[in-house]
C-alpha cells in the first residue's frame, strides 16, 4: 500500500493536481477534501496528473467522477494526464475513457484547449 501525496501547482490553464500513491477506498476522501478548496474559476482547465499513481480502485474512480462534477459545476473542464495502463484499461471498460479528455502528460494537457 502507498501512502496517497497530492501536490498542487497552477499552470495557465488552471490547476494542475499531481496523486502519487494509492486511490483507493481509504484515501479518496482527500482527494475529494482537495477538491472542496480547490480555487477553479470558469473557463479553467483541471488536470488531475496521474502519472505516479500506483493503484486505483472503484473509489478512486468515484473520486475522478467528482472532480469533473466539480470543474463542470464552476464552468471548468477537467483532463487526465499519464493514466497507468491499469487505470486506462478500467476507464475504457466502463466508457469513462469517452468523458475524460485523456494526455499523455500534464504539459501537453496544459499546453492549450482540445
Amino acid at each position: 500500500m502507498s501512502p496517497l501525496k497530492i501536490t498542487a501547482r497552477d499552470a495557465l490553464t488552471g490547476p494542475v493536481l499531481k496523486i502519487i500513491g494509492d486511490l483507493d477506498y481509504s484515501t479518496a476522501p482527500e482527494l475529494r477534501a482537495q477538491l472542496s478548496v480547490l480555487a477553479l474559476q470558469p473557463g479553467q482547465r483541471l488536470v488531475l496528473d496521474l502519472a505516479d499513481m500506483v493503484f486505483c480502485d472503484s473509489s478512486g474512480i468515484t473520486a475522478l467522477i467528482a472532480a469533473r462534477n466539480h470543474a463542470q459545476a464552476v464552468q471548468a473542464d477537467v483532463a487526465l494526464a499519464a493514466v497507468p495502463p491499469h487505470t486506462l484499461r478500467v476507464l475504457g471498460i466502463v466508457g469513462l475513457d469517452q468523458i475524460f479528455p485523456l494526455y499523455p502528460d500534464s504539459e501537453t494537457a496544459t499546453a492549450g484547449r482540445s
